[in-house]
């Protein structure tokens, strides 16, 4: 399948294009890739570029961001329980308006042994037929003694097999031990062998076996490289009534405590809230205990696609006596034309994540991801979020910064927030309806386990029900400690207090009945924080 978004079809006018379309545009313009450019040279010397480290952005710097769509948690044939071939995944990010994607198979004695050169020959093709899609090739890992994570490094002739090394040495499913450390050595090991890579840890609360411990060890490692986890996680379509049964929770969150479980985590943590993870979902709870520290930990929201929703294909058959792990991939899908069980979206039709970059390429996707210059949504629940924090005397941040003040001096942060100008890919006009400051203190070192951030609250919340097109927010704040502001919005349509209580979050995201979760009709956004230094 070939495609490109709207935005970089030069066929399709600007007046027929939403607010972050025209900045993505403009964005390629700049950079000489759009129009007679689409298929040129210039492409690919611009999308591979070498490492880029991320750096303290300018004043003039926080203008020019420019927020590209992407997912880094997709699942092909090249995983034993997938179903689409490359090209057809990165044709249908394209089509749902994808910037950047990742391939991410499951490990297993097939992948290591044949799949993952087999796919980056498709990868690569995949990338000449979507030529406005960054793709990157990568691994679900299986982290020893906990759950699964993405990692991923920028493209080059060695991308495959750094993978196959890192999965020989440290993949919890082709290793004799699940021992703690080997998750830490598998980081270390990333971190010293010189290239670009960065690493995600997947559906945290899931099975509740990444421990509060884990998390810190695991950021602590390789700071770098292991920068977040998934605030959402995929399958965000299991539970759309009469689709999976009675008992379908979003997310795929259907377990209950094992004895592999972390046990101080509440029933709470095994189901999500408004289909986030526990961890990302309770102000005051794990994400912001690590925020607390005053370390960036960053989220994402992305498809885990292996199965679509309602999609009518089925997989491929293997020749006889051919099996997953003789050939590292199962064969092409076939038509069935009657649905097929799935619980996925496809990338980009229902999750975001939306990183901000100056310019458009490989690189610049990774060094926006470091600097946790990020948000997620739903549904395509706005159509963009600008956020900024400035003092009296002109110093700003964006999302994943900081910015330094005196005790006491006055600041601002200012949201601008563009609606949704168009029908969502379920045929919705979405409205936001309330966008909340969050706000909690940095005390620095927490205990290991800890997953309570108890200074952490909603200090404000806007009602912006009845706002439209391009409106602006504006909370303003005294510099009395160290501390951080995230925002989270929502749609409105579910909620209640949030786990913590009233007082800590008044209207927080909340569990749906079970076989009750249509995605469509509870949607959110969240932000990455900004962090004041009180000097």
């Amino acid at each position: 399948m070939t495609s490109i978004p709207q935005w970089a079809d030069p066929g399709v006018p600007e007046a027929d294009l939403d607010p972050q379309g025209l900045n993505r545009r403009s964005l390629l313009r700049r950079a000489g890739l759009f129009g007679a450019g689409l298929f040129g040279a210039g492409f690919a010397a611009a999308s591979v570029a070498g490492p880029a480290a991320p750096a303290a952005a300018s004043d003039k710097q926080l203008d020019q961001y420019v927020y590209l769509v992407g997912d880094h948690h997709v699942h092909t044939q090249y995983s034993h329980d997938a179903k689409y071939t490359v090209s057809q995944a990165a044709g249908r990010g394209a089509q749902f308006g994808l910037d950047w994607m990742v391939c991410t198979e499951h490990s297993n004695v097939g992948h290591e042994d044949f799949g993952a050169v087999l796919e980056r020959a498709d990868i690569l093709k995949a990338r000449a037929e979507n030529p406005r899609t960054l793709i990157f090739q990568g691994l679900e890992w299986y982290i020893p003694g906990a759950e699964h994570a993405t990692v991923f490094t920028a493209p080059g002739e060695a991308e495959a097999e750094v993978l196959r090394q890192f999965e020989k040495l440290y993949d919890g499913k082709l290793l004799p031990s699940s021992d703690e450390s080997l998750a830490v050595a598998a980081l270390k090991w990333l971190a010293a062998s010189g290239k670009d890579a960065l690493v995600l840890a997947n559906h945290p609360s899931r099975l509740g076996i990444d421990a509060p411990h884990e998390l810190r060890a695991w950021r602590d490692a390789a700071p770098g490289i292991m920068i977040g986890m998934e605030g959402a996680p995929g399958a965000q379509g299991a539970a759309i009534p009469g689709l999976r049964g009675a008992a379908s929770i979003r997310g795929e969150y259907e377990n209950k405590p094992s004895a592999q479980s972390y046990a101080g985590y509440p029933a709470d943590a095994y189901v999500t809230h408004g289909g986030f993870d526990w961890m990302t979902a309770t102000v005051g709870g794990m994400w912001d205990s690590l925020l607390a520290e005053g370390k960036l930990f960053s989220i994402t929201s992305n498809s885990d696609n292996h199965r679509t929703v309602f999609d009518t294909l089925r997989n491929g058959d293997f020749p006889a006596g051919s099996t997953f792990d003789s050939t590292g991939r199962i064969p092409d899908p076939i038509e069935t034309h009657t649905a097929q069980a799935g619980s996925d979206f496809w990338p980009g039709q229902f999750s975001r994540t939306h990183v901000g970059v100056t310019r458009y390429g490989y690189a610049e996707v990774m060094a926006g991801l470091r600097a946790g210059r990020v948000w997620v949504d739903h549904g395509q629940l706005v159509d963009g979020v600008d956020v900024r924090l400035t003092s009296a005397h002109g110093r700003s941040a964006t999302l994943g910064g900081r910015i330094s003040a005196r005790r006491g001096e006055r600041l601002t942060l200012t949201v601008t927030v563009t609606s949704a100008s168009r029908p969502n890919f379920h045929g919705l006009l979405p409205r936001l309806a309330h966008l909340d400051v969050i706000r909690g203190a940095v005390r620095g070192p927490s205990a290991a386990d800890s997953f309570l951030a108890p200074d952490t609250r909603v200090v404000e919340s806007f009602d912006t029900s009845r706002r439209s097109g391009t409106y602006t927010l504006k909370f303003p704040l005294v510099a009395s400690s160290s501390s951080y502001l995230r925002l989270r919005g929502s749609d409105g349509r579910r909620g209640g207090p949030g786990l913590l209580g009233r007082s800590i979050d008044p209207h927080g995201p909340v569990p749906h009945t079970p076989g009750d979760g249509d995605p469509w009709l509870d949607t959110w956004l969240y932000t990455n924080p900004i962090f004041i230094d009180v000097r």
